[in-house]
């Protein structure tokens, strides 16, 4: 693949993120490629051009994000028609889905430009929900949708079939409805399974379940999966990739399916996906975060 124009979109939170962008930006420059920055870091640096960030993905043959995983799950939401491969540099603390470190970020880009790469294609989730007075349709999420009981102070039921035929009403505090690479974050903590993320299968997982032979079902991509709110007396939330939350009420429906859509990691030359998940899950070793809370592999707490 040859890369002649590159995107840069980074957390515009993170105080290191205008140098590194700047730099970045200069260095690919000298190598004559055509650079793009995202409107926000763009205003930030000062004097230069941005692009709105849906825009990116038509102009860009490569997207370099800096931030932590977070920023990853905004960008992928993004995609659009055109496959443009992802390169997350982590200016995070956990850093699951941004491989490329600060101090190998120049060694990585000489050889993504060179053409010495691989990328992983990362299966996403469409959502829709129906009912009431509002349809929210074509939501794309590539770690989970978790549909639960917000502010509630008791447990939903959540009636869910597959396939169109029945599977259960959980009454439970959520349900998590995970793609393989959200299965090392809020599902792990919720006790669901690690799932090699290059697989394509959906997981579905009860939060702390009122009935607790309720284990988490892993389903094959083909499945579409309706989840409808059958509590009478109060609402839930539905809420996408931990960042966008939506209201429902009784009788709602989420369905949720394979996206035509993907996002194309490019891999670590570096590590590779067991190294990382090592590291990241303190097998073998120390484990790493706060005793007693709930922090899943890609640095998110729940309380």
């Amino acid at each position: 693949m040859l890369i002649k124009k590159v995107g840069i979109i980074a957390n515009i939170a993170k105080e290191k993120s205008p140098g590194y962008t700047a730099s970045l930006r200069e260095w690919l420059l000298g190598r004559g490629l055509e650079v793009y920055l995202e409107e926000g870091i763009a205003a930030l640096i000062g004097g230069l051009p941005g692009v709105e960030r849906r825009k990116l993905w038509s102009l860009a043959d490569l997207i370099v994000v800096f931030g932590g995983d977070g920023t990853i799950l905004r960008t992928a939401r993004l995609v659009g028609e055109r496959d443009v491969p992802i390169v997350g540099i982590n200016l995070g603390g956990f850093g699951y889905l941004t491989e490329v470190e600060l101090s190998e970020m120049y060694e990585a880009m000489e050889a993504i430009l060179a053409g010495d790469f691989q990328v992983e294609k990362r299966m996403m989730l469409a959502v829709n929900i129906s009912g009431g007075e509002e349809t929210f349709r074509d939501g794309k999420v590539l770690n989970d949708v978790v549909i639960n009981r917000g502010n509630l102070s008791r447990i939903v039921e959540l009636e869910t079939t597959v396939d169109g035929r029945y599977l259960a009403t959980f009454k439970a505090d959520g349900l998590i409805i995970s793609t393989p690479t959200g299965s090392t974050a809020y599902s792990l903590a919720a006790g669901g399974p690690i799932v090699f993320p290059e697989l394509y299968s959906i997981i579905i997982n009860p939060i702390c379940p009122h009935t607790l032979t309720n284990r988490p079902l892993i389903l094959p991509d083909s499945a579409e999966i309706e989840v409808t709110l059958r509590t009478k007396e109060e609402g839930a939330t539905v809420t996408l990739d931990g960042q966008v939350s939506l209201p429902v009420k009784s009788g709602d429906s989420v369905t949720i399916r394979k996206s035509q859509h993907v996002t194309t990691l490019v891999s670590s030359p570096h590590r590779g996906y067991f190294e990382i998940l090592r590291t990241k899950l303190g097998w073998g070793g120390s484990q790493t975060g706060a005793a007693g809370k709930r922090q899943d592999a890609q640095g998110t707490e729940h309380p």
